[in-house]
């Protein structure tokens, strides 16, 4: 990464934080008026966020089938596989934990006299984890690329990737192609991020002129304690895996990270970050096959975001009740939110979904899910951000205990 191309980086990133924080001020300042948000300043980032859509099934499959068909020998591939679902199983186990000690600590729904008549959240009902197992193996894999499923489209690129791996030198030209193919949106996404901060002026401005303060001053405990518990999740785990793990500097990594940090935050969705998550990786020296392997499987069952918002969610609702979660139900949660983030995998509206479930399994009540359905969009922000810093730690792992890093840097360019 020349120092040029760095710095560029960091231009960008500071343009982003200053889209952000326009996009705060204006939308403060039109709570009165947020018609004129959504009229004429939220097309700015539908534009931007179809034009990260756009690229995202492409840049997904071609990027797995290289990253697949880069990594030499199966076995390789068995073990990345096997190291990316431990680490993130791992981190998601702690973010609920964090998120339920924080919750217990600060009595996050304590005080609160909200009015719970009349509450109703109609849950949908999760597909059975065999189920989802069934449904990830696409019988028309052209009919998922067309619709989007990216579990479908995942699955099909790696066994794509691996028929390639095992006839070797024959299927080399077709790497070529899917090799040239990622460069191409990795080139087009380049292009896309000298609009983001526009863009994420756009997206930012309706969400605070919809959501004043008066609006969000009841729930504004619920919202802290989830932003605080997130920060704790990225300060201690992803910098002790950073620096201890990888051997890296949380704060360069931090630097590095930052622009698919904030287009997170402002676009609420890990595949919609997806290109500039692998931008990040670039500037993070991770081997471009490891980067395009563990990436987009992170932002499809990575949720250690969502799993703070269950833990923290389901205390809040508990409390505003009168119940009490004992130390069992407590881990109840834990266990289920852990599992449940790759049994809802893909699902539309996944966070609620897993919530739904949570609260089932604990006894709560399920329409208590209407207290906090509000100022979702609020809390899917940080939560999403948290889960695609997640997705870089673990390549930045992976990337720093796989030998031959060298000759996959090699083969890739």
């Amino acid at each position: 990464m020349s120092e040029t191309k760095e710095r560029g980086s960091m231009t960008l990133a500071i343009r982003i934080l200053i889209g952000m924080v326009i996009g705060i001020i204006v939308g403060y300042f039109l709570q009165g008026t947020p018609e004129i948000a959504t009229t004429y300043i939220a097309p700015l980032g539908t534009i931007f966020l179809n034009l990260i859509k756009m690229i995202i099934v492409p840049m997904v499959f071609s990027s797995l089938v290289v990253g697949v068909a880069g990594m030499e020998d199966v076995t390789k591939l068995g073990r990345i596989g096997a190291k990316t679902f431990i680490y993130f199983f791992f981190t998601t186990a702690i973010a609920i934990v964090i998120g339920l000690l924080l919750g217990n600590i600060l009595n996050v729904g304590g005080g609160f006299t909200l009015d719970t008549a009349g509450l109703a959240y109609e849950a949908k009902e999760a597909p059975p984890f065999i189920q989802t197992m069934i449904n990830i193996i696409p019988s028309n894999p052209l009919n998922a690329i067309v619709s989007g499923d990216m579990l479908q489209i995942i699955v099909f690129a790696l066994i794509f990737g691996i028929g390639l791996l095992i006839i070797g030198e024959k299927g080399q030209i077709v790497f070529q192609i899917f090799d040239s193919i990622a460069e191409a949106m990795y080139a087009i996404t380049a292009g896309i991020m000298k609009l983001a901060p526009i863009g994420i002026f756009g997206l930012m401005t309706p969400v605070i002129a919809q959501n004043g303060p008066a609006v969000l001053l009841p729930l504004m405990k619920l919202i802290g304690v989830i932003y605080l518990a997130s920060i704790v999740h990225i300060v201690v785990i992803y910098g002790a895996s950073v620096k201890f793990l990888s051997k890296v500097s949380p704060i360069e990594f931090g630097k590095k990270a930052f622009t698919a940090w904030a287009t997170a935050f402002t676009t609420s969705s890990s595949s919609g970050t997806l290109p500039v998550t692998m931008q990040s990786a670039e500037t993070l020296d991770i081997p471009q096959p490891i980067a395009s392997f563990v990436l987009p499987l992170g932002a499809t069952i990575n949720m250690d975001g969502t799993a703070i918002y269950q833990g923290v969610c389901a205390l809040f609702i508990a409390q505003v009740y009168g119940l009490n979660l004992d130390l069992g139900q407590q881990m109840t949660i834990v266990l289920t939110a852990t599992l449940a983030s790759v049994g809802t995998a893909g699902v539309p509206g996944a966070g609620m979904i897993m919530l739904a479930m949570v609260l089932q399994g604990v006894g709560l009540p399920v329409e208590g899910i209407a207290l906090v359905a509000g100022v979702d969009r609020i809390l899917d922000m940080i939560r999403t951000s948290l889960n695609v810093l997640g997705d870089l730690s673990c390549a930045l792992y992976i990337s720093r205990t796989e030998s031959n890093i060298d000759s996959l840097k090699t083969d890739t360019k």
